[in-house]
This record gives structure tokens, sequence and C-alpha cells, in this order.
């Protein structure tokens, strides 16, 4: 799948139909419309895919809106019974289903729809998916990762649907993601270092911070901020 925002990617879901579309979007989006359009994979992740084609193909939604306070990121807390990523703050995704179809074509625009009306019920009818990121790997887990981005148009009701899987679900103002005393240094006990927000009561590290830190940076949305302000992680992250 092509990582430009395609608006000739077509793709069906039940009786309707997915594309990616920039159309009509707020003007404050232009930036990231260029960044689908412009970055490269290196320029995201130094983990990519394997080149033997190995790995969990996955999707995540990297939805933003409209809120009292500006522009927003929807996100979700794991609960934290589950043996990978317990508690971690994500945003909503995961794996591919054989009805979400090609992972290589429209799979993961269904499959991260499917599974942010899931996890948090959004009404994927409100979410205009217009681009989506290079494929990045998650080592741990080995997942392959698709971010999906969306514009969500038409607002929704929000909330746990199962606690077993989520524990809250919340949405983080931009402003508060580009706030330098919101930003810190992740530092996890094996000695991995990455880029970290702290904010809604929660830290958003890892994969997910990775993600964020990455927009942020290529919209030139990003504001100075202390590299050197370090958050240590415990044996459980």
């Amino acid at each position: 799948m092509t990582h430009a925002s395609d608006t000739n990617h077509m793709s069906d879901q039940g009786s309707g139909q997915l594309r990616l579309s920039a159309e009509g979007l707020p003007g404050w989006l232009d930036p990231v419309v260029r960044v689908v359009a412009d970055v490269e994979p290196l320029q995201l992740s130094r983990f990519l895919p394997p080149e033997n084609g190995s790995g969990r193909q996955s999707a995540v939604l990297v939805l933003l809106g409209e809120g009292d306070r500006g522009p927003e990121l929807l996100l979700l807390e794991r609960a934290s019974s589950l043996r990978s990523h317990a508690g971690q703050p994500s945003f909503p995704g995961g794996a591919l289903d054989p009805e979400d179809g090609d992972p290589m074509a429209g799979g993961p625009l269904r499959a991260a729809l499917r599974e942010a009306e899931e996890e948090t019920g959004l009404d994927p009818g409100g979410v205009q998916l217009f681009g989506v990121l290079p494929k990045l790997y998650i080592p741990v887990s080995g997942f392959v990762v698709t971010p999906v981005l969306g514009w969500w148009r038409e607002k929704s009701p929000i909330g746990v649907v199962d606690p077993n899987e989520t524990a809250r679900v919340f949405t983080v103002p931009v402003a508060d993601l580009t706030n330098p005393a919101n930003r810190v240094t992740a530092i996890h006990p094996r000695g991995h270092q990455g880029p970290a927000f702290l904010v809604e009561s929660a830290l958003v590290w890892g994969f997910t911070a990775g993600v964020i830190d990455r927009l942020l940076h290529f919209a030139g949305w990003e504001r100075p901020w202390d590299h050197d302000k370090q958050v240590p992680l415990d044996w459980r992250s």
C-alpha cells in the first residue's frame, strides 16, 4: 500500500466503500497531508518490516479531530490484565483479520476502523481516511503496523467497550502534545530510549509516542523541548 494520499485507492467495507481522500479536510491538517505524501520509512523509525515478509500484519488508527481546545488525537489505555502492552496508552488498532482483506491493499483501512469501533465505540461512518504512513515494525511483538490517518469529521460517543481489553478511552489536545513541559525521554531498563509524552494522567511512550513525535516534527508543529528530561520505565513495560 502506498503511503501517499491516493484518492484513487478504493476498497469496500460491507455494502459501502472505503477510500483515501484528502478532499474537504480542514486547513490545519494540510501539514499532516504533506507528511503522508512525502515521508520515507526510515524518517519514521529504524524498525522496518523484515525483508523476508515475516511479521503479523496489523493497523492502528491515528484519528485527529477538533475538540474544545482545538485539534486533538484519540488514544486509549490498554487493560492492565493483557499479556502484551498491558496498561500502555496507544492508538486504537490491532491485527488484521482474514475478512479485512489484502494487507497490501485495503486490509489495513478496514482493520483500523474495525478495531477502533470494537475498542472505543467509535462510529466509523464519521471518519474520513486521508492517508497511510509506511509500514513499521514492533520487534518485541513481531507486528508489522500500518498507521492509518483519519479526520474525525463527525464526532460520535466513545468509551470503553470491553474492560478486559481497554481501561479507558480519551482524547489529547495537540497543544498538550506540543507543549515542551509535557515532553520527556523514556528510558527502558534494557537501555532503549525514546520520546514520550506526559498527558491526560498517562505516560505515552513506545511505538505510539514514536509515531506522534515524528508526525509533530515533520508537520512543523514540534516545539523545542528538553531531551535530557528523563522518565524511567520499569521491567513490566
